[in-house]
Formats: C-alpha cells, structure tokens, sequence
C-alpha cells in the first residue's frame, strides 16, 4: 500500500493542530468505533488507552472511549504513560490494540491519536485501511447489553517501571553516578525518575511538572539548553532529555555536550558488540552522520539506511536482522529489549555500558567523529523528479566525485511541508557549506520555473 491510498493516517497515525481538521472530539469519537469494530471482529475485546499530558488528551480520551464502548469493546485506561509503555503493555494484557493519545515532541496545540498492534507493533497497513474504510460507514451502537466496559489500570507506571528496570543486567546498578533528568513535563514524569532512581542514580529532576500546556516547551530532546547548563551547574556525570511521550531521548555528556542519537546508537551497538550479543548490522537513516558509519566499521559493524521514521527503521532491522536502530533524532529502537523507540529503555542501556567499562559518556561517545553536515531547505512551487533531471544528476555526481569516501550528497522531498531538503556532508565544514549553497540554489531555479 503507498502513503497516498491512505486518507486519514500519515507514518504515525493521525496528528494535527486540535480543533482543525481531523483532531476533533466528534472524528476521535467515529474513530474509536471503526477501531473498535475492526478489531473486535464479532467479539468483546479490550483495548488499552494511554496518554501524554497535553490538555486535550481528556477530550480525545473520553471521545475513543465512548466510541470504542459503542461498539462493543472494553477499555482499559492507562492514563499519562510513555508511548512505549503503552506498546508494552498492549502485549502483557494480551489486548488487541494499543491507543496512544499524543503529538510526541510537538506543543500542547497539537495532538494525534497511533495504535499498536496486539504484538506492540505499528499496525499493519491493511489494518490501517480497513479502519478508514470502516470511518465511511455510519455509525451503529451495539445492543446495550453488548457495550464495552470500562476499567482504569492503577499499576499501570509499575508494570512499566519494573519492564524498564529489567533491560539491563540484574548486577549492574546506578550507584555513584549522578544524573539529570528532563522529562520534558510529558508523559514520562512520574515514570522515568522513579526508574533511574530504584536503580541507585541520584537523579536531579526537571521538566516533571507537568501542567496540560508546558509539555516540550523550552525542554526535553528538542530543546535540550537548560539541561546542559543544568548538568554542569550540578557537576552531574550526564544528563538525559526525553521528549514528550518518552520514545526518544538526547543525552549530555558531563562536559554540557549533546550526545545525539547518531552517537547513542553507537555506543549501544559497540556495548552490544563487547558482551557478545551484538549483530554486525546496525540501521540508521537517510540523515545518520557519516561518522557513525565509518566507527561502526572501524568495529566491523556495517550501517543500513533506512528512509526517515521509526516504521521504516524497524522494517529495514527485521529486513538486516539487526538487533539496534534508530535516528539521529533519538528514536532508538532495540529490538532484543522491545518494539518500538523507547527513550527510558535507550538511556538505561549507554548507563548500562558506562558501568560495565567505568568509562565516561564523554569518552565512550568520542569514537564516532561527526562530519560537518549543511541542510537546506528549498521551497518547491511544484513537483520535480530530482532524481531524473539531468543538472540536477550531474551537479550531484561532481559533488559527490569531490567529496569522495569522506563525503555524501542527499536530496530529500519532505513527507509534511513543500520543501525539497538538500543536505551535503563532508569532512571540511566550509567546503560542505560552500557546495550545500550551489545545489540548493540550483535546485531552488529548477523548482521555481
């Protein structure tokens, strides 16, 4: 099925502005009924509903509910909890779906609705296409005495807590490092602390007051400031930022330096590697750094790119065999520990890895030499196949020629906005700079006539 057969959902179901469009209490509402319709099939079964905690998440939540109840499905209401969380317990509760209520690290204004399967996975895209199929028919209640229950799970953050505590070994704990921790007043607030904290860190908390409105605001994997002046204000060893529904994290090593995903998932796979658990193939994306490929190498390990998006890196892992992925962003996905990107469960693992080696997150993540990378972004009034257009072929080919082994060229239409991202990489930052601004600019001439 391609992207455009799909009317309603996007690569990570169904997210906009509240209010606008689709993200209405009315459509959630009609949504949790085809939900419910499809999976149940004929029969009562139950589907788990988490949240992050932006203000609308009440709303949406009451909405899936009474939709899901109208068409025969009990639910079980797990309240603000991590997205992962909630692809981990959708799995232990042996539910049909998951429903995560969330717009990840974008602001409160925003919000979404994804689902995981019974497996904690994406759902299945001839799944996704019979429940758009199913928003077409009107909707019809159950008989009454067939309506869905529902039920609130109070140990919900304990089930996770302790699933989280379990990823890494049972003799390695967190004594004498100190950390800060930013959660991004999102849905890790009240889990994430509590996790590093029975594991012996001492753990300094920001970003966990959350109040339906500050959610991702000056705070958390996208604006992570505050914790690098925080880490070296505290003398912390690191920090972590998590975003706002907890499937991605940046960390800060004890020198106030961002520590990306690029660098996190290198250090995940070279620890993998040492215990003898590892995999030599390791997948990132179109926009992991080059450096990251050549340490992997130096290591015997090859990257696989796969195109931008947690689906997409989990379909190229299964495709590898890989056992860890992810994006320079901070989804890292290990699959031997769960099913999606966890930030917690990422996190916990580079922790893990310091302990293991007494080596510091500054020294384990200087392995991987980052490359000067240019983005731009050029607007398009129209569509032009880049990849057929002679000029644009040819001025790729000089570059790269240019570049050589230490040097990479890449053209990307964005799947959100009518942009054409022109990205160069190279050892020479002013060098990469240079030729980013010629193609962009030639690019941009193509595009606008």
């Amino acid at each position: 099925m391609t992207e455009k057969k799909r009317r309603y959902f996007g690569t990570d179901g169904i997210r906009g502005r509240v209010g606008d469009g689709v993200i209405t209490p009315d459509f959630v509402l009609k949504l949790g009924w085809a939900v419910g319709r499809v999976l149940a099939n004929g029969g009562q079964n139950k589907v788990l509903i988490g949240k992050d905690t932006r203000i609308s998440g009440y709303m949406f939540e009451s909405a899936l509910q009474a939709g899901l109840s109208a068409a025969g499905v009990d639910i079980y209401l797990l309240g603000p909890m991590p997205t992962p969380a909630i692809a981990y317990l959708t799995r232990t509760f042996h539910a049909q779906a998951g429903i995560v209520i969330s717009a990840s690290h974008n602001p409160y204004h925003d919000n979404g609705i994804k689902f995981f399967s019974s497996q904690g996975t994406k759902l299945p895209d001839d799944v996704e296409l019979q429940i758009e199929a199913m928003l077409e028919q009107p909707l019809v209640t159950v008989d009454s005495a067939m309506l869905g229950k529902a039920h609130r799970v109070d140990d919900a953050a304990g089930r996770y807590i302790e699933f989280c505590k379990s990823t890494i070994p049972s003799g390695v704990d967190l004594t004498n490092l100190k950390i800060v921790l930013d959660c991004a007043h999102g849905a890790t607030y009240h889990v994430a602390p509590e996790v590093f904290k029975e594991l012996g860190a001492d753990v300094i908390v920001m970003g966990a007051e959350p109040d339906g409105l500050n959610i991702n605001q000056n705070c958390g994997s996208t604006e992570p400031r505050l914790l690098q002046a925080a880490v070296l204000e505290h003398q912390a060893d690191l920090g972590v930022a998590l975003d706002g529904d907890g499937d991605r994290l940046i960390m800060v090593d004890h020198q106030g330096e961002l520590v990306d995903g690029d660098e996190i998932l290198f250090i995940i796979a070279r620890a993998q590697q040492r215990k003898g658990i590892g995999h030599t193939e390791v997948v990132g994306t179109l926009m992991s750094n080059l450096g990251l490929e050549h340490a992997l190498a130096k290591y015997d390990m090859n990257l696989h790119r796969a195109n931008v998006g947690d689906r997409y890196v989990i379909e190229k892992m299964k495709e590898t065999g890989g056992r860890v992925g992810g994006e320079s962003s901070g989804h890292i996905i290990c699959l031997d520990k769960t099913t999606t990107g966890d930030g917690t469960v990422a996190a916990l693992q580079v922790l893990a890895e310091i302990k293991e080696t007494s080596n510091s997150l500054h020294e384990l993540r200087s392995v991987v030499t980052k490359y000067p990378q240019r983005l731009i972004n050029v607007k398009a009034k129209k569509r032009v196949d880049l990849a057929n257009n002679d000029e644009v072929v040819s001025a790729v080919q000089k570059i790269e020629e240019k570049l050589g082994d230490e040097g990479r060229v890449l053209l990307r239409a964005s799947g959100t906005e009518p942009v054409v991202r022109v990205m160069v990489e190279g050892r020479d930052a002013a060098v990469t700079n240079e030729l980013a601004k010629e193609l962009a600019s030639m690019i941009e001439t193509i595009l606008q006539t």
